[in-house]
């Protein structure tokens, strides 16, 4: 069910320098980085897994205390229902299914604000 899961932070530097060390005596790493100029919103993110695939994200996008939840979908069609049903049930638009290559070039979801504002998120990692 679950794809990855996000934490907003105050300080990013101070953030990634802790969950970078705190998170290797669980054996997980810094997998990948999001820069200002690829989320286009000038925010930060790291990404923290291992494998290869970060399971963990911290972000400096939005206040502390907000959360980000990416739900795992079959494919691209269930990423489009999931917005399309949670904007009819009185969701927000957070940006619409499609491709976000900045990720990996697969990477196909939609994301939408629940009711108290958390980012949901539909994600599909398969080719079409």
């Amino acid at each position: 069910m679950l794809d990855h899961i996000g934490i907003s932070v105050s300080d990013y530097p101070r953030a990634k320098a802790f969950y970078t060390t705190v998170l290797a005596a669980l054996g997980y790493g810094l997998i990948m980085e999001v820069t200002p100029e690829q989320t286009g919103d000038g925010s930060s993110a790291a990404g923290f897994g291992k494998d290869g695939k970060p399971d963990f994200w911290i972000g400096s996008n939005a206040p502390a205390g907000h959360t980000h939840v990416a739900l795992l979908a079959a494919d691209r069609d269930a990423v489009r229902r999931f917005y399309d049903t949670a904007l009819a049930a009185g969701a927000a638009d957070n940006g619409p299914p499609g491709l976000r290559p900045h990720y990996h070039q697969n990477y196909y979801g939609a994301f939408v604000l629940d009711p108290d504002g958390h980012n949901i998120e539909a994600v599909c990692h398969t080719p079409v």
